[in-house]
């Protein structure tokens, strides 16, 4: 029997007075964290939440989030990561499909309307809304005992989605997560109480999550946070809290790299002693670049939501390949399968096959679609990536495509169908087409090739403005091209290899 809560009790008790949460001025100490963790399941539990319950959480990154997400988990509930950009009909699918009984949210007309479209209670948690919690107020009874769990029960649903169908629900055990953090904390990034790590990583994404989050608090680090990440203020935060661990993705060592360089290019963080990135490919030049400004080591490494997240890493002991996403970490099998189904030999070091993953770290299943869940992982246990990469004769794998259509913008996943569909209930639109485009540094932007009705009319700023007014800041497409017609091959199906090929000269757009 087991609970993630139970790391945050022992970190408690070994450590009460060292900060666990830091937020500008505002710290909290381990065993403040623990007391507020208490208070709080109190009042979840005085609102009828219990073990197997879903618990919808779209914060961003305030000391509120793993307060809520560790009291959630003390009462054997399960937590339902949201982004807190997302608009109502994206609230709304998680919220239904997951079957939360309560949203905690920061105070908002979406997430109200939402929560009462779909009869979900709503927590709205303010600037100051956990102040209660941390220092006791008596309102509610605090919880004090943790309700045990089964290895294999589920401890977090976290949404993905493929390039078909609405988004998925990862179910993410207890002995997922745990592997997977004390593999991070041992044997990859060697974190322990004396640490602080970088929160710029959201935590309702699994990198943030378990690599920053779920680590710090089992070792008892301290988490720094930032809600939202602005390069200037995260330097200052380096400098300020003595960051020994930075975890990110690649646009964010562009852009602070960028403020260094325009700063005049000197920083001095002694303390400053690993980076790590993930989330999507960093270019060498620009690791390169980094490393010689800020003078430490960048590990690249690999994962996904189903993965908890981490698969491979490069390692400091065993050294490390530039372009590379490594080797599989502890735990964990990793083999390339070519497109006849059978695995890619070992020796064959020029052949391409789609990444397949085994291990302590494959999720569960997907909540609710067992045939979703059948089609990604085989018989044997092999979790299918839908990546694509060549193993060198070192076992270090370098990915080389996506074997789906999903746009990674600055380390944001974005599927196509699901802005497509949203272009399409334009009254205007006939057909749409989305696809990444490379960018220098958010790594791809969305852009849209559309054709119009006849007779209709419509100009790229407005469906851009469209789309924008339904989806996440990040999804929305920044150029839309009005075409005549969308490439299409012999079944009908739309190439979109063709569409990034083109010459979009003299088409309309908007940005």
């Amino acid at each position: 029997m087991t609970n993630l809560a139970h790391n945050l009790a022992r970190t408690a008790e070994r450590h009460p007075d060292r900060p666990a949460v830091i937020l500008d001025d505002f710290v909290l100490t381990y065993g403040e964290l623990e007391h507020s963790v208490r208070q709080l399941a109190g009042w979840l539990r005085g609102q009828g939440v219990g073990e197997g319950d879903r618990v919808a959480l779209m914060l961003p990154n305030v000391p509120s989030f793993p307060v809520i997400y560790y009291a959630t988990l003390r009462l054997g509930a399960i937590v339902v990561p949201m982004n807190p950009l997302f608009r109502r009909r994206e609230i709304e699918f998680y919220l239904e499909d997951s079957g939360a009984r309560l949203l905690v949210a920061m105070p908002g007309e979406e997430a109200q309307v939402s929560a009462e479209a779909k009869g979900v209670q709503l927590m709205a948690i303010g600037p100051e809304g956990l102040s209660s919690y941390v220092h006791g107020d008596g309102a509610t009874a605090p919880v004090e005992e943790i309700v045990e769990r089964a290895g294999d029960d589920t401890a977090v649903i976290l949404y993905t989605s493929g390039t078909t169908g609405r988004p998925k629900g990862a179910e993410l055990t207890f002995d997922n997560l745990q592997s997977n953090l004390a593999t991070t904390a041992e044997t990859l990034i060697h974190i322990d109480e004396q640490d602080v790590i970088m929160g710029c990583l959201p935590l309702f994404h699994v990198f943030g999550m378990t690599c920053a989050m779920n680590t710090a608090v089992a070792v008892g680090a301290a988490l720094t946070m930032i809600p939202r990440f602005e390069p200037v203020k995260a330097l200052e935060i380096l400098g300020r809290d003595g960051v020994t661990v930075f975890a990110g993705v690649p646009t964010m060592y562009g852009a602070l790299l960028a403020a260094a360089n325009a700063a005049g290019g000197s920083v001095d963080l002694p303390r400053l002693r690993t980076c790590v990135s993930g989330g999507a490919s960093l270019p060498v030049e620009l690791m390169r670049q980094f490393e010689a400004t800020f003078g430490c080591e960048i590990l690249e490494g690999y994962g996904l939501s189903e993965t908890s997240p981490v698969a491979s890493f490069n390692r400091k002991d065993a050294g490390r390949k530039p372009g590379s996403i490594g080797t599989p970490v502890r735990g964990v099998e990793m083999k390339l399968v070519g497109v006849d189904g059978a695995d890619v030999p070992a020796e064959d070091h020029d052949a391409v096959g789609e990444i397949c993953i085994r291990g302590e770290n494959i999720m569960k299943g997907y909540w609710d679609r067992p045939d979703a869940t059948a089609e990604a992982i085989d018989g044997d246990g092999w979790f299918r990536s839908g990546d694509l990469a060549r193993r060198d004769e070192d076992g270090f794998y370098f990915i080389v495509d996506r074997a789906k259509d999903m746009i990674i913008r600055g380390g944001m996943n974005v599927y196509p169908r699901e802005i497509e569909e949203v272009l399409y209930e334009h009254p205007a639109v006939a057909e749409a087409a989305v696809i990444g485009i490379p960018h220098p540094e958010l790594g791809e932007e969305v852009g849209a090739y559309v054709v119009l009705k006849p007779g209709a009319e419509a100009t790229a700023d407005g469906l851009i403005a469209h789309v924008k007014g339904i989806v996440a800041p990040y999804k929305y497409p920044r150029t839309v091209t009005v075409i005549p017609e969308l490439p299409k091959g012999a079944t009908g199906k739309i190439l979109k290899r063709e569409l990034r090929e083109r010459d979009d000269a003299g088409a309309s757009q908007g940005s």
